[in-house]
């Protein structure tokens, strides 16, 4: 007959304190042994930054769409903070389920290193290795979360068996300087490429062909106009990287292949001691809203993209060039435009007279005049492929997204900015307008319903670059709309009508309030 004393010692309940931390100790492990692994088998496949990425490719367009309108350039920060609140939460929980007996925690765990494999298996930028990192990172946040859940979960069978609270503390601090050690060396050893280094061993870029000078009247900048060469670290900033690629000179190449006579691969020291030559060339995103700011011009610095096209002589037939970067994005390109000598593509590798900034694109990105970028600004090239449209599927035409993306003529009012309180009577508007590739003919202003009235314009430096405006307009007391439109060298005017920049580009008339008083 059995006894109380031969009945199986019963596990203590743990402490809300002690549960909560066995899980953060669970994650710290996890995420601090993946960032090491991918240090050294692919940076971006350390499960942290992969899930993000897989978040972003994988959102919806209207949240992409919200998160750029909404956020900026801090869309990339806000994401990584709200995954790392939710890995947080997910470790709480699993530390708060496992208060009895660590099984529920163990298979939450189990899910989040299951999610982080899968993320960077899916990257098509890694290869088999990197599946190392998030793998490693599963096995350390199981092994943690099973070994202190040992030390801190006791049988309740007398007093030697009880907590050992100074056993626990060891092995956590233990735990915690660990993982922040490896997450450490991860970060030096895949951010360890000294791609600012290899920038500065550029030197100067002396352009073959230099572009025009700039005419004393190309802005307005006194009167309101942004600069005409919009400043680098000024420069909108649009792409998918949440890990800007750190890739040094000596270590890029550019392959062409695909529907071509013969690969051909390009190093950077080919490009480099090619005659340069030097255009501006106004850049604008597909997602700019009406009025927005995604748009700036640089003076690029490159080689002609037709030279380096014929080289591998492009077959008839190929109907885009498929361009991959370094991150793995892709970007497909209406190949006719791509091998146009007249629309002067460029492989760039400077911008505003120094080699590329790492964050536009360094060592070399593709700038091609009068589409938007997501079809002809692929930043960290690496790849150009000529294939046919249903040969490869690029990034953002996956998502919805127009084939063909010529740019829009477009016009904005950058002063007075938003609703403005003015003196009634003179008030002088300035601002921008674009038809890149075609060029602007006029700029047209009108208060409220009135008639329109000819801006004046900057001169034109080129077809595919931007032109700034400045009008003064009696203004009487109260409250009024100003509205602009622009006009091509074509002859077509901005469309009133308001449409969305999902599939090709807003449309609409930016308007401003005027309060005068």
């Amino acid at each position: 007959m059995s006894t109380l004393q031969d009945a199986p010692p019963e596990t203590r309940r743990l402490s809300l304190p002690v549960a909560t931390l066995i899980g953060l100790l669970a994650l710290a492990a996890a995420l601090g042994v993946g960032h090491l692994v991918a240090g050294f088998v692919g940076y971006t496949a350390s499960p942290f930054i992969a899930v993000a990425n897989y978040v972003v490719d994988h959102s919806p367009t209207g949240i992409v769409k919200w998160a750029e309108r909404t956020l900026g350039t801090w869309d990339k920060p806000v994401l990584k903070l709200g995954l790392a609140v939710v890995l947080v939460l997910c470790a709480l929980l699993a530390g708060q389920l496992s208060r009895r007996t660590p099984r529920a925690g163990q298979v939450l765990v189990f899910v989040l290193g299951a999610a982080g494999v899968a993320a960077v298996y899916a990257r098509s930028d890694l290869g088999q290795v990197s599946l190392l990192a998030p793998v490693a990172a599963l096995v350390a946040g199981l092994a943690v979360f099973t070994f202190l859940h040992r030390i801190a979960q006791p049988v309740a069978a007398g007093p030697e068996r009880g907590f050992d609270r100074r056993k626990f503390l060891r092995a956590g601090v233990g735990v915690a300087a660990g993982s922040g050690i490896a997450a450490v060396v991860g970060q030096v050893a895949g951010t360890g490429s000294d791609a600012e280094g290899s920038r500065a061993a550029v030197g100067p870029l002396v352009p073959a062909r230099t572009a025009p000078p700039l005419p004393a009247d190309a802005d307005f900048a006194k009167l309101g106009s942004p600069p005409f060469v919009t400043p680098n670290a000024d420069f909108y900033r649009i792409d998918t990287a949440l890990v800007v690629p750190q890739i040094r000179t000596e270590d890029w190449s550019l392959r062409i292949h695909g529907m071509v006579d013969r690969e051909v691969t390009f190093s950077y020291a080919d490009i480099r001691n090619r005659p340069l030559v030097e255009r501006q060339v106004t850049l604008t995103c597909v997602s700019n809203e009406v009025g927005g700011p995604l748009i700036s011009n640089a003076t690029w610095i490159g080689v002609d993209l037709t030279d380096l096209l014929a080289e591998a002589g492009v077959r008839a037939g190929a109907e885009q060039m498929f361009a991959t970067s370094v991150d793995g994005w892709t970007c497909g390109t209406p190949a006719n435009v791509a091998l146009d000598p007249a629309r002067g593509a460029m492989l760039a590798i400077g911008m505003n007279g120094e080699p590329l900034p790492v964050e536009h694109g360094f060592p070399a990105r593709i700038v091609i005049p009068g589409l938007y970028g997501y079809v002809s600004a692929t930043k960290w090239v690496k790849s150009l492929e000529f294939t046919r449209w249903d040969g490869r599927q690029a990034y953002w035409l996956s998502r919805g997204w127009a084939e063909q993306a010529p740019i829009k003529t477009a016009s904005r009012i950058d002063t007075p900015n938003g609703f403005a309180g003015v003196t009634a009577g003179k008030v002088r508007l300035a601002g921008t307008a674009w038809a890149q590739h075609t060029g602007v003919a006029k700029v047209e202003v009108r208060l409220d319903q009135g008639e329109w009235r000819a801006a004046t314009l900057s001169a034109e430096v080129s077809k595919d670059t931007w032109r700034m405006w400045w009008i003064e307009l009696d203004v009487p007391k109260g409250t009024h709309q100003a509205f602009v439109r622009a006009t091509d060298q074509d002859g077509h005017a901005q469309t009133e009508n308001r449409a969305d920049p999902v599939p090709d580009g807003a449309t609409g008339w930016h308007s401003i309030t005027l309060d005068a008083h």
